[in-house]
């Protein structure tokens, strides 16, 4: 195809196939670009899917699927996890957290990882989390998604023994800055060993995840 030079062989090289960033692309280009992909390995993801454009992707599509929380759209069959494969948990500050929360959740499915989602359990009501934290112990790696000053993923890498990884988002008022704050705050964290991502880079996490659940 004219606009993109796909990468087949990735799964194979890496553990894990190319998915389309939606964003910044036309629909038609979203379209070749998924098709090709799930030609190549069976399956495919694409992130960051605006709502307004997902109906014109999935009836192009047939048998895909579109979710407009995560802003993901996948094509073809997901793996079902193997027994006694690790789960990820995917911890969520606030709601307004939950489509970052929710990509790194679709793209770990996407890759046949069990997920198990904690959703509002911010600092601000912090027993919140201490309610949970049991639960959260049984998984192998977390994902700590966060905007406002980023102060879970700290709590969080404190009292467990297992990877985690935070995600800063870009919700907050005018001083987060775009979540920036959340960010420096996260890079900054005296929990010792805290993997940060991007901001908003749900994926990223995910992916992150991924790499260390498939290396043991």
């Amino acid at each position: 195809m004219p606009h993109s030079t796909l990468d087949p062989s990735r799964l194979s090289r890496q553990g894990f196939p190319e998915v389309v960033f939606c964003e910044s692309k036309t629909t038609a280009q979203i379209i070749d670009n998924l098709r090709g992909l799930a030609a190549a390995n069976g399956r495919a993801l694409g992130t960051r899917l605006q709502p307004d454009r997902a109906d014109e992707v999935t009836a192009a599509l047939p048998g895909s699927s579109y979710d407009p929380i995560s802003r993901c759209v996948s094509l073809g069959d997901t793996p079902a996890p193997a027994e006694n494969t690790p789960s990820v948990a995917i911890i969520c500050a606030g709601t307004s957290d939950l489509p970052v929360a929710g990509e790194a959740a679709a793209t770990l499915s996407f890759l046949g990882h069990p997920v198990r989602n904690f959703n509002d359990l911010g600092v601000a009501g912090i027993h919140r989390l201490h309610d949970r934290i049991d639960e959260i112990r049984q998984s192998s790696v977390v994902i700590v998604v966060a905007g406002m000053e980023g102060a879970l993923p700290s709590v969080v890498g404190g009292l467990l023994a297992c990877p985690v990884i935070a995600v800063p988002t870009s919700v907050g008022y005018g001083a987060s800055f775009q979540g920036l704050a959340a960010l420096l705050g996260m890079l900054n964290s005296c929990a010792s060993g805290l993997t940060v991502t991007n901001i908003d880079n749900g994926f990223g996490a995910a992916i992150a995840a991924h790499r260390i659940l498939h290396n043991r």
